[in-house]
């Protein structure tokens, strides 16, 4: 456990900023290019604890995996030369690394076991073991396989359509790996459109994939390596471009961030609050739109977030919830139920902590009621382990009227292991 007390900075934040590579990219990225054959380059990959939980469980696949700093160079014969592990996949605290290698060891014709932390182990993994287990695979584990730990015995797919229950791209992308190595179509309808980084990469790995409107066929197929360069992760950045929006006096710039339109939530609905938001120097790389976005402080007002714009920024809930403590009149965030089964009930624990640092805050059902705006307070606070708990706190200390001291700020190394440094590189 670590925990850090961090003083209000009573500083405008300015300058520039180099994002991280994007978490949800970096997975796919390793798990593409180790499924193919061939020769895989990833460049600014993430080398955050969940990501490199990725990399590891395929190196007990007996895929060869380089690291020299930022890049990974991925040597793989193609998953048919595969070997069954000799010991349990350990998952950490990786959800997504979880829920998407289900689906490639579902695929696998051997046997697997795997594992997470204790967090991981109370978040379920029903959403795509049921459609697996249609598919042919077979789980065993608590409650009839839905939790972690489990054991796979993987192999043998039928293709199937599946119209996915929740709006979720582990999901989506789950089916699409374990589509595969199954015999036949397999056909996904998505209830709403979800990030899309796994289309977008199995195209640029060459997959028999074709999508219209919410729906995604792919058929089975060996995959040929790529190069990949991992775009800015909008999500890390989102913390920055709350800062700013906050802070008074603040005028910041993020180079090259992601600017996938399934994950530009946050901008939109800032935008909407009266945010001063500026996008330049937008190109495609691998197949994703990046960019540079300016934000400068500026009064902002209240606003509703519901409906089919969640799936773009349920990651960015937790410090939306923050600005809109700043904003003039009442934001309310509704439809996003699945904020509760994350790294921790992030509904609870957002209210919770910020209620303690004297925000007025509501938790409902799927969401949360902000009323502001409202001057923080200093205190303790808890992380809850989340990483995105522990760098919203962050972010409220800069306009706190005394110090807040965060319980435990270890988890940050999951997603963003420079983020104080970077924070403080800003504060002027």
């Amino acid at each position: 456990m670590k925990n850090m007390k961090l003083t209000p900075s009573l500083r405008s934040l300015t300058g520039e900023l180099t994002i991280p590579g994007d978490k949800s990219i970096s997975h796919r990225a390793v798990i593409l290019g180790s499924l193919a054959e061939g020769t895989t380059k990833i460049t600014n990959f993430l080398n955050g604890e969940d990501c490199l939980r990725t990399v590891a469980a395929f190196r007990l696949l007996g895929v060869e995996i380089g690291e020299e700093g930022s890049t990974l160079h991925i040597h793989s014969n193609g998953y048919s030369k595969f070997n069954e592990p000799t010991e349990p996949i350990y998952f950490g605290n990786s959800g997504t690394t979880a829920r998407l290698m289900l689906g490639v060891l579902a695929g696998l014709p051997f046997f697997t076991v795997a594992h997470g932390d204790a967090s991981l182990t109370k978040r379920p993994m029903d959403r795509v073991v049921v459609p697996l287990k249609e598919m042919g695979a077979s789980f065993n584990g608590r409650n009839n396989g839905n939790y972690l730990p489990l054991a796979i015995n993987g192999g043998e797919l039928k293709g199937m359509q599946y119209t996915i229950p929740v709006k979720s791209a582990q999901v989506k992308s789950a089916l699409l790996f374990a589509g595969l190595f199954a015999d036949g179509i397999t056909e996904i309808i998505e209830p709403a459109a979800t990030r899309n980084h796994s289309e977008n990469m199995l195209e640029a790995f060459g997959a028999n994939i074709t999508r219209q409107g919410n729906q995604i066929n792919i058929n089975n197929g060996q995959l040929k390596a790529t190069d990949v360069h991992v775009p800015g992760d909008i999500s890390s950045a989102a913390f920055f471009i709350a800062a700013a929006a906050i802070v008074p006096e603040s005028n910041v710039t993020l180079i090259n961030v992601g600017l996938n339109e399934t994950r530009t939530g946050i901008i939109d609905v800032l935008t909407d609050m009266g945010a001063s938001i500026t996008i330049s120097n937008k190109q495609t790389v691998s197949g994703e739109t990046i960019g540079d976005i300016t934000i400068k402080h500026q009064n902002l007002r209240g606003t509703v977030i519901e409906g089919d714009i969640i799936p773009r920024l349920i990651d960015e809930l937790p410090i939306i919830a923050l600005i809109a403590t700043q904003a003039e009149g009442k934001t309310v965030i509704r439809d996003a139920a699945e904020l509760r089964l994350k790294e921790t009930d992030r509904i609870d624990a957002v209210a919770a902590g910020l209620t303690q640092l004297g925000a007025n805050i509501e938790p409902t059902e799927d969401g949360m009621i902000i009323h502001g705006a409202n001057q923080l307070n200093g205190g303790f606070v808890s992380s809850y382990n989340d990483h995105r708990i522990a760098m919203m706190h962050a972010v409220a200390s800069l306009i706190a009227n005394d110090d807040v001291t965060i319980d435990d700020v270890s988890s940050v190394a999951i997603s963003y292991p420079n983020f104080f440094r970077d924070l403080e590189s800003i504060c002027n």
